[in-house]
Parts: C-alpha cells; structure tokens; sequence
C-alpha cells in the first residue's frame, strides 16, 4: 500500500466519513418547544434524545456504512492492483456503499417530525462523502497527489560504508552492476600510479568511439518518479505488476522507444511507460 498514491478527492472522503462518525454521537432528534406556558410541564419531563448508536439500523444502514465505504474506497486507491470482491472491483463496492448511506440519511431527515444535529450533520456529511467517492477520479481539481513527493536526496544518503542497493550515489565495486561511472580498478601488471601508454590511449579512445552512423549504446541509470506510476509485465499484460513510489530510487536497464525497462529493489523488471519528469541519478 503507497499512501502517497491518494488524491485530493481521498482526502475529501476521509474528512467526510470523520464528520459523519463524530455525528453518529449527537442527537437524532430536536428537543420540543418548551417557551412561554409549556415551560413547567417540559422542567418535569425527561426529554434526554438518543444517538445513532442507541438504534442500530440508523447506526448500520447510515453512518457506519458510510463510515466502512469510505475506508474501502481508500484502501483501494492506495493499493498498487485493483482487487476484486464476488467479481466486483473493491473500490466500486466502496463508492455504492457511500452512495446507499447519502440515500438513507436523505430518507431518514424526510422521516423525522424534529431532526437534531446528529440527523444534519449526518446528512451533510453523507452527501459529501458519495460526492468526493464518485467525483474523485473524474474532476481534476480532486485529482492532485495529497500528500507531496519528496525531492531525492543524492548527496548525504550514501555516504556510509554500505549504502545499499537502490540508490545512485553508492560507491560501486570494479565493474559493479547499474552504474556506469563507477571507477574501474587497475589492470594487472600495472601498479597504482603508473601511467598507460600512449598507444594504448589512443586505441582505447578510438575503440570506444562508435562509429559514425550507428546509435549510441545504452548506459544503465538510477532514476526517481515525480509521483506513483505503474510498472507494466514486458509480456505486454494490461494489468500492472508494480507500482513505482516517489522517494525511491529505480534502475533503468532498457530503452523502448519512449518507455524504459525498469527494475524494482526485489529485482522485478518491467515497462515503464510514463516517463515524463523523471530524475535521473
């Protein structure tokens, strides 16, 4: 689950089912008119309201069942492949679970002889709550990352003896693999110092030269995403077999046209093809 996957549309369903929660503990009902002679019968009177939580069906049927929509709709935004339920997608549950809590609350305000706060605020937040749930993938506004991707840090995170693997500024050993600046150790019979001949200078600059008319080689690089993007199988699977997160740093093994062959810290590899604002390492 990558939280920094979720949307401003998320955070709206969030905000929404904790009001509605904080409702379900206020007043269904309004209290009666207890101004001018009704004054002396209402003092001997208890007209204590009750909650949701003192009648279960409003409880079920209304507030927790906006309440239970609302995480499972964020719960399936957050994970990196839809799942399903009974041949449904998870996140389409969610949004009808919303959608049914709005209705009820609607039918139940329409019921009431003297609704309280609980019935109102209940309502209002159940209403915001189906909005955001069905709105968030469809209005842009709502579309924006909630939480903000960190900017990678190359300078200060490897500087220890072992940095480990998935970051670009670790040392590399001789030939180390997916970085291609790292130093190269001395051939043998030559000792720390000593100079290459000119010869074989000038060999090696012009055999490492292409040759005129042919593409450059590709060089392996690290590389950070700008916000979460899916990794498609190089089978050509519609479906994604991992999600790249802001933050971390991958390794690009191959070019395809626009897209690059990537490969995840588990060694999973797999075409990215989204590569607009990446960083390179």
């Amino acid at each position: 689950m990558n939280i920094r996957s979720l949307t401003r549309g998320d955070g709206v369903v969030i905000g929404a089912a904790v009001l509605l929660f904080i409702a379900s503990f206020l007043d269904l009902t309004g209290g009666p008119d207890c101004s001018g002679p009704y004054a002396k019968f209402c003092e001997a009177q208890d007209y204590s309201s009750s909650n949701a939580w003192d009648a279960l069906s409003t409880l079920m049927s209304m507030y927790l069942a906006g309440v239970i929509g609302a995480a499972i709709v964020v719960i399936s935004r957050a994970l990196p492949q839809p799942r399903k339920v009974a041949g449904l997608d998870l996140g389409q549950f969610g949004v009808a679970l919303t959608i049914f809590a709005a209705w009820t609350a609607f039918w139940s305000i329409i019921d009431a002889s003297s609704a309280g706060a609980g019935l109102i605020i209940g309502l209002i937040a159940a209403l915001i709550l189906a909005a955001g749930a069905v709105a968030g993938p469809l209005v842009p506004a709502l579309q924006p990352a909630l939480i903000g991707a960190p900017k990678p840090q190359a300078a200060p995170y490897g500087a220890g003896p072992n940095p480990g693997y998935g970051y670009p500024g670790a040392q590399q050993q001789a030939g180390g693999y997916g970085y291609p600046g790292g130093q190269q150790q001395p051939q043998a019979g030559q000792t720390h110092g000593q100079q290459v001949p000119a010869e074989a200078t000038a060999g090696g600059a012009a055999g490492a030269t292409p040759a005129a008319g042919t593409a450059p080689e590709f060089a392996p690089f690290w590389f950070a995403v700008p916000v979460a993007r899916p990794l498609y199988g190089e089978d050509g699977s519609p479906s994604p077999i991992a999600e790249l997160a802001p933050g971390t740093w991958y390794l690009a093994v191959e070019q395809r046209g626009q897209a690059l062959i990537a490969q995840t810290q588990d060694g999973r590899r797999g075409v990215l093809q989204d590569t607009t604002g990446i960083q390179r390492g």
